[in-house]
């Protein structure tokens, strides 16, 4: 039964480590795909802005007249190709997901820790639901690009998830 328990622990301690490295990925995810809305927001706008703002301050539209063109031409576009991309429906499932292997992470880091004093039939109890969890969150199969994975190992591996109390000698 103890052999169990240590087992059930490493495995925990690794769905932890893999909820980091996921929760991290997501996150940076997210924060791409944020700059992206914002850029694909405020572009059209400017866009939008030099091309009106020629017509109306009554520059000689002939001169110009390309260049506000594909001004006009791109800040149409623009909203379109982000609409068709659905960036707004993939903000919100990396949100919700992203939190949801971070509340793991810290749930299997407890069990691994914690319930695993516990006898095992308890200890197996109180993880289940956990990995029922994690099974439902990993079923959204979601894949940001690989760059941004191995961006998050990079940080995970720089320390900066790492707390200060698991660092000292107190």
């Amino acid at each position: 039964m103890a052999n169990q328990s240590v087992e059930l622990a490493k495995e925990c301690k690794r769905l932890s480590e893999s909820c980091l490295y996921t929760s991290t990925s997501f996150f940076i995810w997210l924060r791409v795909l944020r700059s992206v809305r914002v850029i694909f927001i405020i572009v059209p706008l400017l866009l939008g802005a030099i091309a009106g703002g020629k017509l109306l301050l009554g520059v000689d539209a002939n001169t110009h007249q390309t260049i506000i063109g594909i001004c006009a031409l791109i800040a149409g576009v623009l909203p379109t190709i982000y609409a068709a991309l659905k960036f707004d429906d993939q903000l919100g499932t990396y949100a919700r997901v992203a939190g949801e292997f971070k509340n793991l992470q810290d749930r299997f880091r407890t069990a691994a820790l914690v319930s695993a004093k516990k006898p095992f039939e308890d200890f197996e109890a109180e993880v289940r639901p956990l990995i029922d969890r994690y099974e439902a969150a990993r079923s959204v199969s979601l894949t940001p690009p690989e760059w941004v994975f191995r961006r998050a190992q990079a940080k995970v591996k720089k320390g900066d998830y790492d707390f200060d109390i698991d660092t000292t000698d107190r």
